[in-house]
């Protein structure tokens, strides 16, 4: 059985930083592609980023670029996302979810079929 489980939410003020955690349990961890989405109040869940098992493939929203960092450590079945400079508008709850074998599509929420419960980020101006 797959679990997803994010912590690391939290308040903070803008221009902070915050790491947000998604530890995996179940088996093959590294073989699969995991990712951040979130979703701010009266919107739709949104990419945040993704990451492959080994790494060597990352994407990044627009929203997000050179602000944000998705990093794992697949001996610890955990995949981070690092916050940096942090905006009002990253205000949402953050989800971690494991993308489907064989999908295409990394920035689709269809393409994943194990989400967690979600963490909240909050960003005070």
């Amino acid at each position: 059985q797959v679990q997803l489980r994010e912590s690391g939410g939290g308040l903070v003020q803008a221009g902070d930083s915050l790491k947000l955690s998604c530890a995996h349990s179940g088996r093959g961890f590294y073989d699969y592609t995991m990712a951040w989405f979130r979703q701010a109040p009266g919107k739709e869940r949104a990419f945040v980023a993704a990451i492959t098992g080994t790494g060597d493939t990352i994407h990044y929203a627009d929203s997000v670029k050179g602000r944000f960092t998705i990093f794992r450590d697949n001996s610890k079945n955990t995949v981070y996302l690092q916050m940096n400079s942090l905006k009002p508008e990253d205000t949402a709850v953050y989800y971690c979810a494991r993308r489907r074998t064989g999908s295409y599509y990394y920035h689709l929420e269809k393409e994943y079929n194990y989400w967690g419960q979600g963490t909240q980020v909050t960003v005070s101006s």
